[in-house]
């Protein structure tokens, strides 16, 4: 309060400094899917009451998730579905003690990555 010079400190020096780290990038990503796959539920949602509702607004839900754009959607929302899975397995591994050096954890981070690559990848081929 009383602090005269507090105009002339950066409010945030750490910020010129820091370092992205694997482990704090992917956590954010498994919020990011998070939340991007509570957007998918409502257009599956929205897909099936347009079902149930009529032909009509069942071609426009259809039309629109089957549109190139509704593709897009689909594919980046399965690849957030293995993606998000594997970061709750990996938040299991870690809950039990182990994995937990630094070393492991960003292992563990970047084999979420292509894993969940690979399964999306499987999941278009097979599906």
């Amino acid at each position: 309060m009383s602090d005269v010079n507090r105009g002339n400190r950066p409010l945030s020096p750490h910020l010129t400094i820091y370092r992205p780290q694997w482990t704090s990038i992917t956590s954010i990503l498994v919020r990011i899917t998070g939340n991007a796959l509570l957007i998918t539920g409502l257009l599956i949602v929205w897909w099936f009451v347009a079902a149930a509702t009529g032909p009509e607004a069942f071609a426009v839900a259809d039309g629109f998730l089957t549109s190139w754009f509704g593709d897009l959607v689909m594919t980046l929302s399965v690849l957030g579905l293995w993606y998000h899975l594997l970061g709750g397995l990996r938040h299991l591994v870690w809950d039990s003690g182990r994995m937990l050096d630094v070393e492991k954890s960003e292992l563990a981070g970047q084999m979420m990555i292509v894993l969940s690559v690979l399964l999306t990848i499987f999941t278009i081929i097979v599906v």
